[in-house]
């Protein structure tokens, strides 16, 4: 079942704006680091249903394509609603086994727009944003993203 779908961006393809997240051990990461391979930036918190209900697909993926594609499982912590500690025990629980990155300024959301979550971005390995989803996917719309940016 497809709830959000894959929009190609139009107007030719623009860089990924820049941001800085934090990593699981609370390291600064900017996504410019990722830049040499291909990008899935995904937007989520663990209050929210749809978020939850596509994470089975994209720790999948991980686990097939994560030494090819870098996943940046980017959480909107940015209010009292979520936490690190919130996202860490979802993601434990769950036994995901996904890269996950903590947004607590807000900038990395604010910058994508991700103000309706999930939000998913594929980027190229140039650094060129090629589409998007917004609301929840499933495997079939996330494997036709990765196909975008991904070529085995």
């Amino acid at each position: 079942m497809i709830l959000g779908g894959l929009i190609a961006l139009l107007g030719g393809k623009g860089n990924a704006p820049d941001f800085t997240v934090l990593d699981m051990a609370g390291k600064e990461r900017k996504l410019s680091e990722f830049i040499g391979k291909p990008i899935i930036l995904n937007f989520w918190a663990s209050w929210c249903g749809p978020c939850q209900m596509e994470m089975p697909d994209f720790d999948d993926a991980y686990q097939q394509y994560g030494s090819e594609i870098h996943f940046l499982m980017v959480n909107c912590t940015t209010s009292s609603r979520e936490t690190m500690e919130k996202a860490k025990k979802l993601i434990a629980d769950k036994g995901f086994t996904f890269p996950v990155y903590f947004d607590t300024t807000g900038y990395a959301s604010g910058t994508y727009g991700a103000y309706s979550i999930p939000l998913t971005f594929f980027i190229d390995a140039d650094g060129y944003l090629e589409a998007y989803a917004q609301g929840a996917i499933d495997r079939e719309t996330l494997q036709i993203g990765i196909d975008r940016i991904y070529t085995p």
